[in-house]
């Protein structure tokens, strides 16, 4: 538990130190005693150390016999891999048959990934696994731009591309108290799951690694008795 402690803060330490630095305005907000620099700074919100409620982003019945929870970042090119393949099959099997209860929750390994998370949010329950599609389908572009500014600049392009307006995205992409709660819940997450490496899948309470599609299968079709 420590050691993923560790790992926790140091990637927290890292998202605060040398190299943040941006052509245009930022916003910051302190998490466990580090300061986190946020690309968005149109519609700065003063961080108020209120916690925000977190929602879960959910696809498929409420009430399936099968719950299955994805652990994964967005700067992670083996979730991409997952979800432009087996993530398809699965939906498609077993989500969208009512058979499995999915839900997505984010890895925050590094600072491109908490801007991704809170891009993909930005819109809300209805946009988010779209925007979340699209940024995993242009991870190679955006996470290769450059420099930070530049990184930040794409992932605004897609959630304008997504319909979401530039205040709102800077409104989203500034939320200091968004941003602590968000990092605040992954680390319960991770905590609770044992999570340290991503993508990584909880199934009816058990966790897994990444696994190909068949042994998805196998596990769920255990599961549902068929």
């Amino acid at each position: 538990m420590k050691q993923r402690l560790m790992t926790i803060f140091l990637a927290l330490a890292l998202a605060s130190g040398a190299g943040w630095w941006f052509t245009q305005p930022t916003s910051t907000t302190t998490v466990a005693g580090q300061d986190i620099l946020l690309p968005g700074a149109a519609n700065a919100q003063e961080s108020t150390g209120e916690k925000v409620e977190i929602q879960e982003m959910v696809l498929g019945s409420a009430d399936a016999p099968v719950e299955v929870i994805e652990y994964a970042s967005f700067t992670c090119p083996h979730c991409a891999t997952f979800h432009s393949g087996v993530f398809k099959d699965l939906k498609a099997d077993y989500i969208d048959t009512g058979k499995v209860k999915f839900i997505y929750r984010e890895v925050y390994f590094d600072r491109y990934g908490l801007w991704g998370s809170m891009i993909a949010r930005c819109g809300g329950e209805e946009r988010f696994f779209g925007v979340t599609d699209m940024i995993y389908d242009q991870q190679s572009s955006w996470t290769r731009a450059g420099s930070e500014a530049a990184i930040a600049d794409e992932l605004r392009k897609i959630g304008r591309i997504a319909g979401l307006e530039n205040e709102q995205l800077e409104a989203c992409l500034s939320d200091g108290d968004k941003a602590r709660s968000l990092i605040e819940w992954y680390q319960a997450n991770a905590e609770e799951h044992g999570i340290s490496s991503t993508p990584s899948f909880v199934i009816d309470g058990t966790t897994h690694s990444n696994m190909s599609y068949n042994d998805f299968r196998e596990i769920l079709d255990d599961k549902l008795g068929s």
